[in-house]
This record gives C-alpha cells, sequence and structure tokens, in this order.
C-alpha cells in the first residue's frame, strides 16, 4: 500500500520527484567524488579534480538556493 501512495505522489509531482532523485544522485556522487579524491592524496599542482568537485557542489546549493525557490514562486 505504501509503495502505490508513493507512485500516486510521484505522478502527480514529477517534476518535484525529478530534482529530489536528482538531489540524492549529486549528493551521493559528491560523497564518493570526495571519498575518491581524499583516497588520493592530498592535491599538488592546480588540484583540477578538488576544483571541480567544489564547482559542482557550488552549483548543487545554488541551484537549491535560487532555481528551486524561483520555480515554487512561478509555480
Amino acid at each position: 500500500m505504501a509503495l502505490a501512495g508513493l507512485v500516486a505522489q510521484l505522478r502527480t509531482y514529477p517534476v518535484a520527484a525529478a530534482i529530489e532523485l536528482g538531489s540524492v544522485l549529486v549528493c551521493g556522487l559528491l560523497f564518493a567524488g570526495t571519498f575518491v579524491l581524499l583516497s588520493s592524496g592530498v592535491p599538488t599542482g592546480r588540484g583540477d579534480p578538488w576544483l571541480g568537485l567544489i564547482g559542482v557542489g557550488v552549483a548543487f546549493v545554488l541551484f537549491w538556493t535560487v532555481v528551486v525557490p524561483l520555480y515554487e514562486r512561478t509555480r
């Protein structure tokens, strides 16, 4: 019964479901990326992988603090 209710809510709010599922995926990738980069040691030189990871994190935060509230206001 609970699964049917969840599927019904996903069909009712497909944009919200996609945002939430995408956020879970991004958080998992950020966690895994941080773990992999930490296991590879201290960055030397420019540290491009670290900058990429930080850029993804910044984009994720900006998405939730700017894009999502704007979307909710226009909805």
